[in-house]
């Protein structure tokens, strides 16, 4: 596999979105659509660029691999590789002002993720984990990745982005997670996940999630030294209920919580 080539590819399309992104994060005539008739689910013009500024790089540099991304159709892929793509991960927090939404760019072979980006344009960060690297990039300089290994469950620390999480069921399963951490925040998008790559945190939670909502960031926690799975313990690549954890044991604990919840 030609991993250098594949990660300067990787750092293209993040390139590629920071330049699509920034001009429109806090600036005046940002144009919002809801994508759902019942709800709220925001696109806006910098995410639909975004994603076709990567796919213009895909399609010059690795026109044989197939795209997954939230804007635009499925690609089938030719040799064996998906890019799954989120081009702003958190577009509530965009058209917000905060600086929690991000890229996602996760490469994914048959069996799920080998390696992904979570780029946080405004900040400057960019994290990196698959093929041997597990890092991030930012205004301090380089710093590896590497994940907690906080062991009970009552000095946790929690995140998800919505406290109103999935159904009555799931947001049972979560609260029951919630009632034995020492802490619990809300509304960080794929930021939660990135911090739980770098030791900062110990668990993300959430249940509704989309493939591309989730590719990337279980690559860059598992390089970490992080576990993902769903909710029953098994992959979480295709979506759905996600639960992140800093290391195998907290995971466990974690998991013995969840893994009732009903369907």
């Amino acid at each position: 596999m030609p991993v250098d080539e594949l990660r300067a590819v990787a750092h293209a399309l993040a390139d590629a979105a920071r330049a699509a992104t920034l001009p429109y994060f806090r600036a005046p005539g940002l144009v919002t659509e809801n994508k759902q008739e019942a709800g709220f689910d925001p696109v806006t013009q910098a995410d639909r660029q975004a994603e076709a500024a990567m796919r213009a790089v895909l399609a010059e540099r690795r026109p044989e691999d197939g795209i997954l991304g939230e804007e635009d159709e499925d690609v089938p892929n030719r040799s064996g590789l998906t890019w799954v793509l989120d081009p702003i991960d958190g577009t509530r927090g965009f058209i917000a002002g905060t600086p929690t939404w991000g890229v996602l760019i996760g490469l994914q072979a048959e069996a799920g993720p080998i390696y992904g980006l979570i780029d946080q344009p405004y900040i400057g960060e960019r994290f990196e984990g698959g093929f041997g690297y597990a890092e991030v990039a930012g205004p301090h300089g380089v710093a590896p990745l590497k994940t907690r290994q906080t062991d009970d469950l009552a000095e946790a620390v929690l995140f998800t982005t919505f406290p109103e999480i999935g159904t009555a069921a799931e947001r049972a399963g979560f609260e029951a997670v919630r009632d034995q951490v020492r802490l619990t925040r809300y509304g960080m998008d794929c930021y939660a996940y990135a911090l739980l790559a770098a030791g900062q945190v110990d668990l993300v939670i959430e249940a509704g999630l989309h493939s591309y909502d989730i590719a990337a960031p279980i690559a860059v926690i598992e390089a970490a030294g992080g576990v993902v799975t769903n909710w029953q313990g098994e992959p979480a690549h295709p979506g759905g209920r996600v639960v992140a954890a800093a290391n195998p044991i907290l995971h466990a604990e974690a998991l013995a919580l969840l893994r009732d919840v009903p369907a």
